[in-house]
């Protein structure tokens, strides 16, 4: 069937894409390899598509059906197609779900027979520059005159090119389809998994949803309303973590294999049961630990288990929620679930089988030791470690003071300058001035929070001249924040001394808080077999500049239509779950997941982070344009493209 044909059937609606197809996800330089090879008429594969009745499955998009008792579902072929779409009809196909820039502005060199995305300062004086989409809206007619002050010897040659070009549209592309009434839409979902195993890789969790959209159209829609709603709320999740809550709710079970036998009813009831139970975990870790934000909210793998417990413990007691939250904690602190998670929930969820938190309690005890914190837990730095968000917690949930005003910094401040802030205790500049390293001067020991007003009113000024005055003003306002009584360990050559007893205050402090939730159950709090020796963790965002730098750049990484990456990405030992160390801002995956290599951003970081990220195989980038750069050209191909090789873009 020629190309255009195809397209106008796109347009009509009798070519559509099933809903349980992903996203648009090539980038410019595929787009661009697409209309090379086209142009060169070498091989761009066929096309699969699904003829079955309409009603079958429910499409993407707002297509309305033309006449006729049957529809085409294009099941291989969804980003060749809808490029092609996009570069000659100049506009997103009605099933467009991605970003349009990557083929919006493709141009053509009538000479030089190459193609490149739109740059102005190189194109917009040259009219051998064609624009692809305004040439195929408007023909030869329109193009010539602008050529006609040029060689007029080469004008046959031109107009040749510019034909052939044209020709594009008539291009033959092999269509097999898949038809016949007894195909399910289940078995087709299956036949497109094989298909486009072999393309973009597709995660458990893609192709599981894949699955259930087959039977349940509305799913995926249905899983980002309930994630808008949590990002809405300040927490940032992705799709696979709320299937693996689904999964725990219906199955009991973490594999996504479980979900095989589950009908669509059973998936519906399923994920209403599992947002309710996450509702009912976040607000106990928002409102009696005060994790109330993304960033603090760590342990986040363990929140599955904790949904299946309150499905089917709705009616828990306080002290029974209390002992959840004294596991979850565990299990956050010491990363549970940093090494292979499915087998570890699993493991947990059996565990967890008759509902007996003590049974989960043991599991944790015999993986970990012991479930008391030592303060060489604090000897941690940066806002990256596993202990900051404790050191948040203690804060939220004990009765620590703001130092200018005697109000305790609980949730919910309100007014301009009260959303509480990072503050170092002894500050850095003084501190780098008089030789500490990075890590003693970003230690947890030396951050405490404060209103926004007040980190900005101390500024950086010393310990030993500002604290006489807090606590005169406010008795007590001091030891709310676990600062050493002794005023000797205020003075900045006494400041190893002073980060010393600062970790056993909090260590002693995480404790009370801990055996608060066990409400007199302290056996699970004695010392359990010994932990094998800590390492060094390295590298993560030293202060909130640094983390408004990274915010902002993963924003813009957002605009151009890319995924998102984590802040603070704990990498951690797989076997033990022992934090090894931070990087400022990851993409694990890719910044296009299964395409591309997976990337760091480290800001202001030492070798022996760098080092660490290049031997995991991480591509990395010490400054925010650096990686900005790399995007530009290497994702989004927006710099000048040198040479074409006219090969054959890579199926789908």
């Amino acid at each position: 069937m020629k190309l255009d044909t195809i397209l106008d059937k796109v347009e009509l609606g009798s070519l559509a894409l099933p809903e349980f197809q992903r996203g648009y996800v090539w980038n410019r330089e595929q787009v661009r390899n697409l209309f090379s090879s086209l142009y060169r008429r070498n091989p761009v594969g066929s096309l699969l598509v699904w003829e079955t009745a309409v009603g079958m499955a429910k499409i993407k998009g707002d297509n309305q059906m033309i006449g006729g008792d049957n529809i085409k579902l294009l099941l291989d072929g969804q980003q060749r197609i809808t490029s092609a779409y996009g570069v000659i009809r100049g506009k997103a196909p009605a099933f467009f779900d991605g970003r349009a820039q990557a083929f919006t502005g493709l141009c053509f060199h009538v000479d030089e027979e190459k193609f490149e995305f739109y740059q102005p300062t190189k194109m917009d004086q040259d009219p051998l520059w064609v624009d692809v989409s305004k040439f195929m809206e408007y023909g030869l007619a329109e193009h010539i005159p602008t050529m006609t002050d040029l060689d007029v010897d080469r004008m046959p040659g031109r107009i040749s090119r510019l034909n052939a070009l044209a020709r594009i549209r008539d291009i033959d592309i092999y269509i097999e389809e898949i038809t016949g009434p007894s195909r399910s839409t289940q078995e087709v979902v299956d036949i497109f998994n094989v298909v486009n195993s072999g393309g973009t890789r597709l995660s458990q969790g893609d192709l599981t949803l894949a699955k259930i959209c087959a039977g349940w159209p509305d799913a995926r829609n249905a899983l980002k309303g309930h994630l808008g709603r949590w990002s809405d709320k300040g927490y940032a999740f992705k799709p696979e973590w709320l299937l693996r809550c689904l999964n725990t709710v219906l199955t009991g079970k973490a594999n996504f294999r479980s979900l095989e036998n589950k009908g669509p009813t059973a998936i519906q009831e399923g994920l209403a049961r599992a947002a309710k139970a996450v509702d009912h975990s976040l607000n106990l870790i928002a409102g009696r630990l005060g994790l109330d934000h993304d960033q603090v909210l760590l342990g986040r793998y363990a929140i599955p288990v904790m949904a299946r417990y309150f499905d089917r413990n709705g009616s828990a007691s306080s002290q029974e929620s209390d002992k959840l939250l004294f596991w979850y904690l565990q299990a956050a602190m010491w990363g549970r679930y940093s090494g292979s998670t499915v087998t570890t929930m699993d493991q947990d969820l059996d565990a967890m089988k008759q509902d007996r938190l003590d049974d989960l309690l043991k599991q944790m005890q015999l993986w970990h030791g012991r479930l008391r914190v030592l303060p060489n837990d604090f000897e941690a730095w940066s806002l990256g470690a596993r202990f900051y968000p404790i050191l948040y917690l203690l804060t939220r949930m004990g009765r620590t003071m703001d130092w200018c005003k005697p109000i305790p910094l609980k949730i919910g401040l309100l007014g301009e300058g009260s959303s509480l802030e990072v503050h170092h205790i002894f500050p850095k500049a003084q501190l780098y001035k008089r030789g500490y390293s990075r890590a003693e001067v970003n230690s947890l020991a030396n951050f405490c929070f404060l209103t926004a007003d007040c980190n900005k009113r101390i500024s950086d000024r010393l310990p030993e001249e500002y604290f006489p005055r807090v606590e005169e003003k406010n008795r007590g306002t001091l030891a709310s924040q676990w600062i050493p009584k002794d005023k000797h360990l205020w003075r900045i050559e006494n400041y190893r001394d002073f980060l010393a007893a600062r970790r056993n205050l909090l260590a002693t402090e995480a404790n009370t808080r801990l055996a608060e939730l066990l409400h007199g159950e302290t056996r699970w709090m004695k010392d359990g077999a010994p932990e094998s020796q800590m390492r060094p963790v390295v590298g993560g965002i030293t202060s909130e500049e640094e983390r408004r730098e990274l915010e902002a750049l993963n924003a813009w990484t957002a605009e151009q239509g890319l995924s998102s990456g984590e802040l603070s990405f704990d990498f951690s030992d797989p076997k033990t779950g022992q934090q090894v160390a931070v990087f400022d801002l990851a993409w694990p995956g890719g910044i296009q997941d299964g395409l591309t290599d997976p990337v760091a951003v480290l800001l202001n970081e030492g070798d022996e982070l760098i080092h660490f990220a290049n031997d995991a195989g991480y591509r990395y980038f010490t400054s925010t344009n650096a990686f900005k750069q790399y995007v530009e050209s290497d994702i989004l191909k927006r710099d000048e493209i040198t040479e074409d090789d006219g090969s054959p873009a890579s199926p789908n």
